[in-house]
């Protein structure tokens, strides 16, 4: 189960690798343009071996092709770096609306199989991560308008996936006395509703 959510994650990261392989090569041009061809290998990659797509994926694969395509055709590097913020902030309001909108907040759609929370905790974990979101696309802006381009992807690359980290741990951490696991393989330990 660990390794195969490794391999997930260094697959959905495997973009952002090669984006920052090709601007220490060459320029954020072409860092630009292998970052959309890679976005479009990985979704069809994922297609091809589960004949189905990731939402995650989709989602960047447009915003990478309208901000990348901006950026290639306008020769502005601008648009490349608002990406980020962008994606953040459909998060953010995924998360945020999902307050509103179904049976259950965003974060327990997503977990709730595998863990068991209190109610008012998962209210909680999501305000926490729709918080979340809408600070790393403003970190991201401001490091964009107060730093040099060299900064940025390094902040891209290094910044926003370090961070990502800091706060699953500490929300790990945070969580682990709420929470009980929950065995795929009882059938009387389902989560409730």
């Amino acid at each position: 189960m660990v390794a195969s959510r490794t391999m997930k994650m260094l697959f959905d990261f495997f973009p952002v690798a090669l984006f920052f392989a090709a601007y220490k090569m060459y320029d954020i041009y072409t860092a630009t343009a292998v970052l959309i061809v890679a976005s479009l290998v990985q979704t069809l990659a994922w297609w091809l071996k589960h004949r189905s797509f990731e939402k995650m994926h989709l989602i960047t694969l447009v915003l990478v092709c309208i901000f990348g395509g901006a950026t290639l055709l306008l020769q502005n590097e601008m648009f490349i770096k608002w990406k980020p913020s962008v994606i953040n902030w459909l998060f953010a309001a995924a998360f945020a609306g999902s307050h509103f909108i179904g049976k259950k907040v965003l974060v327990k759609r997503m977990m709730s199989d595998h863990i068991h929370l209190p109610e008012n905790i998962w209210l909680r974990l999501n305000i926490a991560w729709t918080l979340f979101f809408v600070a790393m696309g403003a970190l991201n802006l401001y490091v964009v308008y107060h730093f040099s381009t060299d900064d940025w992807v390094n902040f891209k690359m290094f910044g926003l996936l370090g961070l990502t980290f800091v706060f699953v741990i500490a929300q790990s951490i945070v969580l682990a006395r709420h929470m009980k696991v929950v065995d795929d393989n009882d059938p009387d330990d389902k989560p409730t509703e």
